[in-house]
């Protein structure tokens, strides 16, 4: 039997939007049965207003980036400008105010409706490459942040050996390097999962690991059956760098070294050719679009409708987190195909919202989340249908809504594991996150 009961005003489950649903979550925090076309709410149900949907998946994220917005807004620049001001910041981690960051950053990730983050992380050892006492000491601080702030977390472990092709890691990067994938395996061998965290692993891009490298990777992910991810071709000087030194695109050189497949997922697949679309759809290797970094950058759009045609899911994320709103990013990539395009209606509301959650969740190796369904994760989250952005329009076309009108600021409560983490858009286990990410932002700018 059900041991809490929630009644969701308008529930969203995934064809279309139904009113009166009731919801109960068993002790083991998943969805244990669903009932709908309750009119009323039962007696002792938790009531949610607006408009509920499962719970958001951030498939792409660099904690430590929340600490360079607006600083980077400064002038102009490029993506490697601003990769300098990326290092700067990563220079001054710890294992201590990196918890701090990451703990507000996860909090207002909850308060956005995420209730899990693919945490891309690459920032392992101490400046200069010297490993902690605890060689995983950074890694461990994200997944006790992500506790902390009431969210799941798949750690993707990330390799990062190199500075280009054939280049020694620059002074800034030795902190990312293990040395050699085998050194990498071993390290994060030692990583355990837990009851909110999975481990994964990441090639960080073709350029940051040797080509003779990539299947030490790429097996270790596969033997443990893993999500594995990778940045790919977010910049075309990567491609021109890769064509230079081995004459095969990035797409085409992971596929020589096996590290396509379905658990695979790449971020960006920004500037692919016709070859790379099809090896990455014929393989089901996924694909992470993170539209709001790819504007902030001027890195351009991928071409997401022809993957996604070709065979490759779509999942999305914030990565350098300029703003923290899947909604926005889901928004974003049919804005942005329309303006490349001059035409509408690329993804309906549905489609974009599952990319947001169900796909989303699996690219993270939960397959179990992302649905409001029974057996699911009863991660949810409700957005107001009563704010200034999304009031007027009829509750039928709530899935419009909210990818359409609402943002982040109209969520109102977020439950993980059939426990409230926001509640009324406050936080239950962090409180005064504004204030959290502003001391933890200075800590860490120095």
């Amino acid at each position: 039997m059900p041991l809490k009961t929630y009644w969701l005003e308008h529930a969203w489950l995934g064809t279309h939007v139904e009113p009166g649903v009731a919801l109960g979550v068993g002790d083991d925090g998943r969805i244990a049965e669903l009932r709908t076309g309750v009119d009323a709410p039962p007696p002792g149900a938790e009531v949610l207003r607006g408009l509920t949907v499962p719970g958001l998946a951030n498939a792409h994220s660099h904690a430590f980036h929340r600490a360079l917005r607006s600083v980077v807004q400064v002038g102009s620049g490029t993506f490697w400008t601003w990769r300098e001001v990326m290092y700067g910041v990563a220079q001054n981690l710890t294992p201590e105010n990196y918890f701090a960051l990451a703990r507000a950053v996860y909090a207002e990730m909850a308060l956005a409706g995420i209730t899990d983050v693919g945490e891309f992380h690459y920032v392992h050892h101490a400046p200069g490459g010297t490993p902690y006492a605890d060689p995983n000491a950074m890694g461990e601080a994200l997944i006790e942040a992500a506790a902390a702030a009431g969210i799941r977390i798949t750690l993707l472990d990330t390799a990062y050996l190199a500075a280009g092709f054939g280049e020694a890691p620059n002074p800034h990067q030795l902190r990312f390097s293990d040395g050699t994938a085998e050194a990498w395996a071993e390290r994060v061998s030692a990583l355990k999962p837990r009851e909110h965290a999975l481990i994964g692993a990441a090639v960080h891009s073709v350029r940051a690991v040797p080509a003779d490298q990539l299947a030490t990777v790429a097996a270790w992910a596969q033997e443990r059956r893993a999500p594995l991810h990778v940045h790919l071709s977010e910049q075309t000087a990567e491609n021109d760098a890769c064509l230079a030194a081995h004459g095969r695109t990035p797409t085409q050189l992971l596929a020589d070294h096996g590290v396509l497949g379905p658990r695979t997922t790449g971020v960006h697949n920004t500037h692919l050719t016709d070859e790379d679309i099809a090896l990455l759809g014929g393989t089901t290797t996924g694909t992470c679009m993170c539209p709001t970094t790819e504007r902030d950058l001027a890195d351009g759009i991928g071409p997401a409708g022809r993957l996604q045609r070709a065979g490759s899911p779509l999942s999305l994320g914030s990565d350098s987190h300029a703003v923290i709103d899947l909604l926005e990013e889901a928004r974003a990539m049919e804005l942005d195909e329309r303006l490349r395009s001059r035409t509408r209606g690329h993804w309906t509301a549905n489609a974009l919202l599952t990319a947001a959650t169900a796909d989303g969740h699996a690219a993270l190796g939960r397959p179990d989340a992302g649905r409001l369904e029974t057996g699911a994760l009863a991660d949810f989250t409700t957005i107001a249908l009563d704010t200034v952005r999304t009031a007027g329009p009829l509750p039928r076309l709530g899935a419009e809504t909210a990818v359409f009108a609402a943002s982040a600021a109209d969520v109102r409560h977020t439950v993980v594991g059939g426990r409230h983490v926001v509640r009324d858009g406050v936080h239950t286990l962090v409180g005064d996150v504004a204030g959290a990410l502003a001391s933890a932002i200075a800590a860490v700018r120095g």
